[in-house]
């Protein structure tokens, strides 16, 4: 039996994944959670194999929940779960130790299987994701600007891109207003850009943020 950990603000889309995952036979939710500090304390105390893991998550997002996880439990299985294009975020959850990255539109099946090789310890990897690695592997001398971008600034990065002020950006991350100035200088410095509007399109150039 894989137990496993749900974690995803939505009851609605909690609900729905529990009544898919009835149906595998193998696969018992062994705890269920909305918010990423949820997540970190539930897998101190329960005895799970597996966290199925949202990246949009409110206090505390998905991302900063994985790194977190992964440094308290490095052999717990993580597959995230996102709305957002493989292309924004799959890549970098595969470097913070995900065990896979799976759209919300997949289907049932892909879904289960996605989980059941997840659990065993392997990595779920998509078509699409292969050849991003691949691409990405091949031009590894010739890493894209983003790329330099520690998390939290690819964090201050994407709120930029999606139009958030510095202070709404500071109230949502718990930051000060001058914390969160300066990671934006350095995104200016890294990316190129020379204001907001620069970064912003920067992110869609690059296809790093849902149109």
């Amino acid at each position: 039996m894989i137990r496993l950990l749900l974690c995803d603000d939505h009851r609605i889309v909690r609900e729905g994944l529990k009544q898919i995952l009835a149906d595998a036979g193998d696969i018992e939710v062994a705890g269920e959670c909305a918010t990423g500090p949820e997540v970190i304390a539930k897998a101190r105390t329960l005895a799970i194999d597996l966290v199925l893991l949202d990246i949009a998550l409110p206090v505390r997002d998905g991302l900063d929940v994985l790194k977190a996880l992964k440094d308290e439990h490095p052999r717990l299985a993580v597959l995230m779960l996102s709305t957002y294009p493989e292309k924004q975020y799959a890549t970098r959850c595969l470097r913070l130790g995900a065990a896979g990255y799976l759209n919300k539109s997949a289907d049932p099946d892909q879904l289960i299987a996605a989980i059941r090789k997840a659990a065993a310890g392997g990595t779920v990897v998509s078509g699409t994701l292969a050849e991003s690695l691949a691409a990405a592997l091949s031009m590894r001398n010739a890493q894209a600007p983003h790329e330099a971008l520690s998390q939290r600034e690819f964090q201050v990065f994407q709120l930029i891109a999606a139009g958030e002020s510095v202070g709404a950006i500071a109230e949502r991350l718990k930051l000060s207003p001058n914390t969160v100035s300066t990671y934006r200088a350095r995104i200016l410095e890294k990316t190129g850009a020379h204001n907001d509007v620069g970064i912003a399109m920067y992110a869609v150039e690059h296809g790093l943020v849902a149109l």
